[in-house]
């Protein structure tokens, strides 16, 4: 059965851009365009993923509320925030609301259905219950990444970290000691981001590490240049 997508976008013809390149891959697309629609469509049956807009008509901050709503009905439900407000406070928001990420309009689609497979991949693999010796698996010190599971660890307790944070910490982490700037670690997350969104990601990928080790320091700031990966 193909799985479930949702769409909330007021914009007409971008939904259907969405759509038709979604569907072209596969998943069974459903369009809306306000949020109390839409809201009522996943309170009679949840989706497998949502892509949300933050502004819907005239509700402004109209997906966030829709993300904060699906979320407490949803835990674990993969949620994708793809609007064309870029500010670092909407970003911020957005990941504090729940979203697993939050991305542009001027992303490519190629890079869109990159991020798509990459939220099904992680929700795949938390229903297997033990890793396969075979998997892509970083280890850094306490560090443990799962790139098959899109998964992050930190002395054996998970990280929730988002897609776009987890290519970060990897393409850091991959290489201890070597300086990564910011254009590199956009690259490695497929995103495209103005240096103080790139600079809130660390900020907030930092905060993760520290709840749950106080002592955590391996992510340096190369002033004027970048972040390098410490060994710990």
């Amino acid at each position: 059965m193909a799985r479930k997508i949702a769409i909330v976008e007021d914009e007409r013809a971008i939904a259907e851009n969405y759509r038709d390149a979604l569907t072209r891959q596969g998943y069974a697309v459903e369009l809306y365009s306000e949020r109390l629609p839409a809201l009522e469509a996943f309170r009679q049956r949840l989706p497998d993923l949502a892509i949300i807009d933050v502004g819907l008509g005239e509700e402004i901050e109209g997906g966030f509320d829709l993300c904060r709503e699906l979320r407490a009905m949803a835990p674990e439900l993969p949620i994708i925030f793809l609007t064309a407000r870029d500010s670092e406070f909407d970003v911020v928001s957005g990941l504090r609301l729940g979203a697993d990420d939050y991305l542009t309009k001027d992303i490519s689609q190629p890079h869109m259905l990159a991020r798509i497979v990459a939220l099904f991949r992680r929700v795949d693999a938390l229903r297997q219950p033990l890793p396969q010796p075979e998997e892509d698996v970083v280890e850094r010190g306490p560090l443990v990444l799962n790139m098959d599971r899109m998964a992050a660890y930190w002395n054996g307790q998970r990280l929730d970290l988002t897609v776009t944070e987890l290519w970060v910490v990897h393409s850091l982490a991959k290489n201890p000691g070597h300086v990564k700037n910011r254009q590199q670690l956009m690259d490695a997350a497929n995103v495209v981001l103005d240096d103080n969104t790139i600079t809130s990601h660390v900020k907030r990928i930092r905060k993760k590490f520290l709840q749950v080790d106080g002592d955590f320091h391996c992510i340096e700031t190369a002033y004027g240049m970048g972040y390098r990966w410490l060994s710990n």
